[in-house]
């Protein structure tokens, strides 16, 4: 029987995601966790049949001086299990350390920020690319390391597994085989986040939903700049913005400065459980972010049948066809995503022709039951 060591940063929701169906395969899986950062937003214990390696990580949040010791632990958990596979990711951590033991064959996976934050040494021609620019200026070394580390452990892997075209590339430039990525959309449960049952209650709102953290990374002061503007001409204009991070108090500010924070709820952290409950009783699916692979939340609002409004950076233009299934802005650009939002409004008519296009766009590419199998085809891959 194959054996999978499954090595991953922390548990979440995608790997809960993974875990489960690779524990209906006839693998052998094991799981290994880096770090634990908190509190989870995964309530569903790890699945059964999945076989959970104790080690010196797992347990608290994994620093760069802890990785000494982790990876000499991780060569004793490879000695013990005895893997015919690891697939690890992010790439600079987990794969990063299987690289470093110098196991084969390893099958990286990217989780798309581990590649898009390479960007900040590239020529600054996104909104994206400026704001990591700006960071990758004051952390030149930081960079370079980030960027050695990304080579070599492409260098070391057997396969790499990819969510979209733009990772795919991404890896490519840095020395990636392109024989050797394989390319799928993780896609969604389609069961669980599905249209609502009954029309959207017409109580003369029009609500907006954000489900991005609030980091720079995801636009979240773009769209707080956006709704700002956007609501002096509309009233009947909200927002719902899920989640925390780093800019609460700023946003805040931004929204009561701007004489919105009435009409902007703050539900907090939301479990996968409640979370199609929120876009299904919305108008909009928004999102400013400045770099994603293939966003696991436009998916989601797409399946449930939720127009969408996002950022035009290439992960999001591989699964949005404007005036179709929703509308694309320039990347960082607050005036153009404020007027998007007006004319989403105007347009509100054809909103639930979107949201019927949009399920089926997600039916045809975001089925997870559908694309999961690709995995296999990497794991046969590395074997060769």
């Amino acid at each position: 029987m194959t054996r999978i060591l499954y090595f991953t940063r922390d548990y979440t929701t995608h790997d809960h995601r993974f875990l489960a169906a690779l524990a209906k395969t006839n693998y052998e899986v094991y799981y290994l966790r880096l770090e634990r950062r908190g509190h989870s937003l995964e309530e569903r214990p790890v699945p059964a049949g999945i076989k959970q390696v104790p080690w010196k990580g797992g347990s608290s949040p994994a620093r760069a001086w802890d990785g000494l010791h982790l990876l000499a632990d991780l060569k004793r958990v490879i000695r013990l299990v005895k893997p015919d596979i690891i697939q690890a990711g992010p790439l600079q951590t987990c794969a990063f350390l299987v690289a470093l033991a110098g196991f084969h064959p390893l099958v990286s996976m990217s989780w798309g920020y581990d590649l898009l934050g390479n960007a900040v040494c590239s020529k600054p021609a996104t909104a994206a690319h400026r704001l990591l620019c700006e960071v990758a200026n004051r952390y030149t070394l930081r960079c370079l390391v980030w960027n050695w580390i990304t080579r070599f452990t492409l260098r070391r892997s057997a396969v790499m597994v990819g969510d979209c075209s733009t990772i795919r590339q991404k890896a490519i430039a840095l020395g990636m085989n392109k024989e050797r990525i394989v390319t799928f959309p993780w896609g969604i449960d389609l069961n669980h986040f599905i249209p609502p049952k009954i029309e959207r209650p017409g109580d003369g709102k029009f609500t907006l939903l954000s489900t991005r953290s609030w980091e720079p990374i995801y636009g979240v002061d773009v769209l707080a700049q956006s709704f700002i503007q956007a609501a002096q001409h509309h009233p009947e204009l909200h927002l719902i913005m899920l989640g925390d991070g780093s800019q609460a108090e700023s946003l805040r500010q931004m929204f009561n400065q701007g004489g919105v924070l009435e009409r902007v709820v703050f539900p907090g952290q939301v479990t996968q459980s409640l979370l199609p409950g929120f876009y299904q009783k919305v108008d909009l699916y928004i999102s400013a972010s400045h770099s994603d692979g293939t966003s696991i939340s436009l998916l989601e609002a797409m399946a449930c049948g939720c127009p969408v409004l996002v950022s035009d950076i290439p992960g999001n233009c591989e699964w949005v066809t404007p005036g179709t299934n929703g509308w694309l802005f320039p990347d960082g650009d607050a005036d153009a995503l404020a007027q998007a939002i007006l004319t989403s409004i105007e347009q509100r008519q054809t909103l639930p022709e979107m949201g019927r296009t949009a399920r089926g766009v997600a039916e045809k590419r975001a089925d997870w039951q559908m694309n999961f199998p690709q995995l296999f085809k990497a794991y046969a891959l590395a074997k060769t």
